[in-house]
């Protein structure tokens, strides 16, 4: 018998506790463990041995551990390099840890990727495996990844409810949303649109690069035909020369624990972008809000599908570790609408580590400035069905 260990790195979502208790009753199921360890705080909380024991959780803490958003056992940003990882391993050893479960993104898929090239060096007996999760559902691979569906119904929602105060009170709404390189999650803002002039009613994404020039127009475009407009914008929206516009207005540029520019919750996109709308085209009415982090972690609002999925590959991550030396869970899609359907498999980690995909040409129009049916077809199945709402001020002739 050896011991196992299970930690959550990066940023929280909605559902990556439902993977954390995939982990937890599967491995309940296999004789070969003695112990499963939580290792609190990733792998900043793994090199202090800061472990929880989860070996015998009841069923009912389970299940709420399950519907909890955020990450149950903490996280971290660090991204560990090859002698963060020695230390890493160096815990493994002493503690017998022979299975290591990490639930992330790339960046955790190349830390499984790192240490267990490691232990292989050293003919330490390891298993590694990585579990997708990211709300921007840019992991290579995978079709989806857990964590984008529930994160993306709250987007949709928090739309809906937008469009419908924008039309009671018009002028013109901007929200900016999480994605930094990849737009995925803004995109589903249009995922509750019903009817022809609801909102978003443009959407710009880190792929397709606009000019302050193109956005004036499209906005004063929308804002003639309708009397108002409602925008999704990505945080990473770039200008044509590809800098994030965000980039080359904050004057104090705050960076991330990876060098990264800060964008997220600093609000100053959309005071930018707001600012650009009243001075350029004269609307008296304007309004923006940075969702921040409230799309992360939204209590209550879990897709039951994301929830599900999630689960299943924190489950096929220690099946698979029962039979295979390392890999990263991938969900292919076997059907579609009401056929919706995934297959789990296991792809190399090297294919997942360190790389990203972007929102395919195929999901974006012609324009730039919004969504394909292809996108919707896509992504709606992922989000789960979404409320249906009414307006009666259009067409008044009573």
């Amino acid at each position: 018998m050896a011991n196992a260990i299970v930690s959550q790195s990066g940023g929280p979502t909605g559902v990556i506790n439902a993977s954390l208790v995939g982990v937890i009753e599967e491995a309940q199921k296999q004789a070969k463990f003695e112990k499963l360890y939580g290792g609190v705080h990733a792998v900043s909380g793994i090199i202090k041995e800061e472990f929880v024991d989860l070996t015998n959780l009841s069923s009912d803490v389970l299940e709420r551990v399950a519907a909890s958003p955020s990450s149950a056992l903490g996280s971290s940003r660090d991204k560990p390099d090859a002698e963060y990882c020695e230390k890493i391993l160096a815990v493994l050893k002493k503690r017998d840890i022979r299975y290591f479960y990490y639930i992330g993104g790339n960046d955790s898929a190349n830390t499984c990727y790192i240490i267990n090239n490691m232990a292989d060096d050293i003919n330490f007996d390891l298993r590694a495996f990585h579990i997708p999760k990211t709300v921007d559902n840019d992991l290579l691979v995978t079709d989806h990844c857990p964590g984008f569906g529930t994160a993306g119904r709250f987007v949709a929602c928090a739309l809906m409810g937008d469009d419908l105060d924008n039309r009671a009170l018009p002028g013109v709404k901007i929200d900016v949303i999480m994605g930094r390189h990849a737009g995925f999650l803004t995109g589903a803002a249009v995922l509750g649109k019903q009817r022809d002039d609801d909102g978003p009613h443009l959407v710009y994404l880190p792929e397709r690069p606009v000019s302050m020039d193109k956005f004036l127009g499209d906005v004063e475009g929308v804002y003639k035909r309708l009397g108002r407009c409602v925008i999704a914008v990505s945080e990473g929206m770039c200008d044509a020369d590809g800098k994030t516009w965000t980039e080359k207005v904050v004057e104090e540029e705050e960076k991330d624990a990876h060098g990264n520019i800060q964008l997220s919750g600093t609000g100053a996109l959309a005071d930018f972008l707001a600012g650009q709308i009243k001075g350029n085209l004269g609307v008296k009415r304007v309004r923006a809000d940075t969702f921040g982090y409230l799309q992360r972690s939204f209590a209550g609002l879990q897709s039951p599908t994301d929830v599900e999925e999630a689960r299943r590959c924190g489950r096929e991550a220690v099946r698979l570790s029962m039979t295979e030396d390392n890999g990263s869970v991938a969900m292919k899609r076997t059907g579609n609408g009401d056929n919706y359907a995934v297959e789990l498999f296991m792809t190399e980690l090297a294919n997942v580590a360190e790389r990203t995909k972007s929102v395919p040409d195929e999901f974006i129009n012609a324009d730039g400035n919004g969504m394909t049916d292809a996108f919707v077809e896509y992504a709606l199945p992922l989000t789960g069905s979404l409320p249906k709402t009414e307006y009666l001020g259009n067409n008044a002739k009573a």
